[in-house]
C-alpha cells in the first residue's frame, strides 16, 4: 500500500506535462516489460490458454475501467480526496466476496460496510458548494478496482501472480489507447525530470501489484482486503507534503469513518460472524 501511494504521488508529478492516455500507455507498457521479463526467468509461459478464460476477461474489463478512471481522478483532483475516496475498496471487496464466493459476513461486517460507505459520501460531499463533479473519477476508479480484485480471486490457479500482472499491465496500456483515441491530444516528448517519474512509476507499481495479487489469491478476501486502508495514511501524508493539500474537517471525519469500519471489519475477520 506504501508503494502504491509512493506511485500515484509519481504519475500525478508526470501529468502536469504529459496526456493521461500517454502516462497510461507508458506505465502499461512498462509495467508488462517488468512482469514479462520476470516470467521468462522464471520459465512461466507468457500466453497460456487459461488467459482467455472468462474470469480474466471480466478482470481485464475492471482493470481498464479501475486504472482509468483513477489516474484521470489523481490527475485532476487533489491526492489525498482520491486516496480516500479510493479507501472504499476494501468495502466493496467483502461485500462482493460475500455475494459472489459465498463467504460469511455477518450483519456486524456489514453495518461497517454501511458506516464507511457514508464516510465517503462525506468526503464527496455532494450537494455542497465544494463538491466536485471530478470526484466521480475517483468513485468509478474505486469501483474498478474492486471488481478486478474480486475477478482476480476466481482467476484460474493455473495463472502465477507475474502472468497476473503481466496481463494487468497491458489492460493498462489498452485504457491508455482508447483514452488518447477519444481525447485525440498529442503526445508529448518526455524530458528528463518526467522520464524519471515514469521509471519510477513503473518500478513501484509492479512491486505494489505483485504483492497486492499475491495476498488476493492467497489469503481469505475478506481478512486481507482491511490492510489496504493503511494506504489512505500514505496517500494523504504525500499529498499534504508533495502538493501542498489542505484537508478538510468533512475529509478528516470521512477518513476516520473508512478507517474505523476496515479496523472493525479486520477484527471481524477474526471473530465468529
Amino acid at each position: 500500500m506504501a508503494a502504491f501511494a509512493v506511485e500515484d504521488a509519481l504519475l500525478k508529478a508526470a501529468s502536469t506535462t504529459l496526456p493521461v492516455g500517454e502516462i497510461l500507455i507508458l506505465f502499461g507498457l512498462g509495467g508488462a516489460l517488468v512482469f514479462a521479463v520476470i516470467a521468462l526467468l522464471g520459465r512461466d509461459p507468457l500466453f497460456p490458454a487459461a488467459v482467455l478464460s472468462r474470469p480474466m476477461r471480466i478482470r481485464a474489463v475492471f482493470e481498464i475501467t479501475g486504472r482509468l478512471f483513477y489516474v484521470l481522478a489523481i490527475a485532476l483532483t487533489p491526492l489525498s480526496a482520491a486516496t480516500v475516496i479510493l479507501q472504499a475498496t476494501p468495502l466493496v471487496v467483502v461485500a462482493g466476496a460475500a455475494l459472489v464466493f459465498g463467504e460469511t459476513v455477518g450483519w456486524r461486517r456489514w453495518g461497517a460496510i454501511i458506516v464507511g460507505l457514508i464516510g465517503v459520501i462525506i468526503v464527496v460531499q455532494p450537494g455542497a458548494d465544494g463538491f466536485s463533479a471530478l470526484s466521480i473519477f475517483a468513485i468509478l476508479g474505486m469501483l474498478g478496482f474492486a471488481g478486478r480484485d474480486l475477478a482476480s480471486r476466481a482467476a484460474p490457479k493455473s495463472l502465477s501472480t507475474t502472468i497476473l500482472g503481466l496481463y494487468g499491465f497491458l489492460a493498462v496500456a489498452v485504457a491508455g489507447a482508447m483514452f488518447s483515441l477519444w481525447q485525440a491530444k498529442p503526445f508529448v516528448w518526455l524530458d528528463w525530470r518526467t522520464t524519471i517519474y515514469m521509471l519510477a512509476a513503473i518500478f513501484t507499481g509492479a512491486g505494489a501489484y505483485a504483492c497486492l495479487m499475491k495476498a488476493m489469491r492467497t489469503g481469505e478476501v475478506s481478512a486481507v482486503t482491511p490492510f489496504r486502508y493503511t494506504r489512505l495514511l500514505f496517500g494523504i501524508a504525500l499529498g499534504v507534503m508533495l502538493f501542498d493539500e489542505a484537508l478538510s474537517g468533512a475529509m478528516i471525519f470521512g477518513s476516520g469513518l473508512i478507517v474505523l469500519s476496515g479496523l472493525f471489519i479486520l477484527w471481524r475477520a477474526k471473530q465468529t460472524p
